[in-house]
């Protein structure tokens, strides 16, 4: 890991978890040792990062200077909170995170007393526990390939456990309560198809992009499934 990639870690971590947050936190958050963390937190002082506190007692970031100030109401301060609790029922756990981090730098920039509104938001996202099977795949490749519109091969499993091997084209995610899907124009068929991700068992970019056709292949997919729904009579 790269210097400033440890110190943009540090920095989210602060800015993410409960304050004060002690340095063995942060070190396991960040991956360095408790010597390499104090040395980074001297680092980001010296940068201008205002970081209270110090070892055996905790850290807390009372101005950070990356980041320019904000002001939100407080229902859309509520809207924000209420929105990235629910990221932590999708299975991916990657996503919630950086959902995590993003409201984090967010709340950093907000005056003090929007700070606390943040804190002490009153709405909740509960949904019941429901039985929801992960993905098996790399799921970081699924995205990179999506942002890069580059294909992807896929071995997959079908809902009547027909296994095959076929080259897509990914377009989209969608997430439901008991589902995540993924929708692509697969190249064996020609044609639109919705896999189950938790049913692809194997994943690896292919050598095919498709720059820029994704938002046009997206157009004619919602055209075409708009033109089977019944019109209004």
């Amino acid at each position: 890991m790269s210097r400033t990639d440890r110190l943009m870690r540090l920095m989210d971590a602060i800015r993410r978890l409960p304050a004060p947050v002690t340095a063995l936190r942060l070190a396991e958050e960040t991956g360095v040792s408790q010597r390499q963390l104090y040395r980074d937190i001297a680092t980001l002082r010296a940068g201008g990062a205002l970081i209270d506190g110090e070892a055996g007692l905790g850290y807390s970031l009372t101005e950070d200077p990356a980041l320019p100030p904000q002001s939100f109401s407080r229902l859309e301060i509520e809207a924000l909170m209420l929105a990235v609790s629910g990221l932590s029922s999708l299975g991916d756990d990657a996503l919630s995170r950086a959902g995590q981090d993003a409201l984090a730098r967010i709340i950093a920039t907000l005056p003090q007393s929007q700070g606390r509104h943040a804190m002490h938001a009153t709405m909740r996202l509960f949904r019941e526990p429901r039985p929801r099977p992960g993905p098996s795949i790399d799921m970081e490749i699924l995205r990179q390939a999506l942002w890069d519109e580059q294909s992807l091969v896929i071995d997959y499993l079908d809902l009547n456990d027909l296994s095959s091997t076929r080259e897509i084209w990914p377009l989209g995610l969608s997430f439901s309560d008991n589902h995540m899907m993924l929708l692509a124009h697969c190249r064996l068929r020609d044609d639109y198809r919705v896999f189950h991700v938790p049913r692809i068992r194997r994943m690896d970019r292919g050598g095919t992009s498709f720059r820029p056709r994704r938002v046009a292949l997206l157009r004619e997919w919602v055209a075409a499934r708009r033109a089977t729904l019944p019109q209004p009579g």
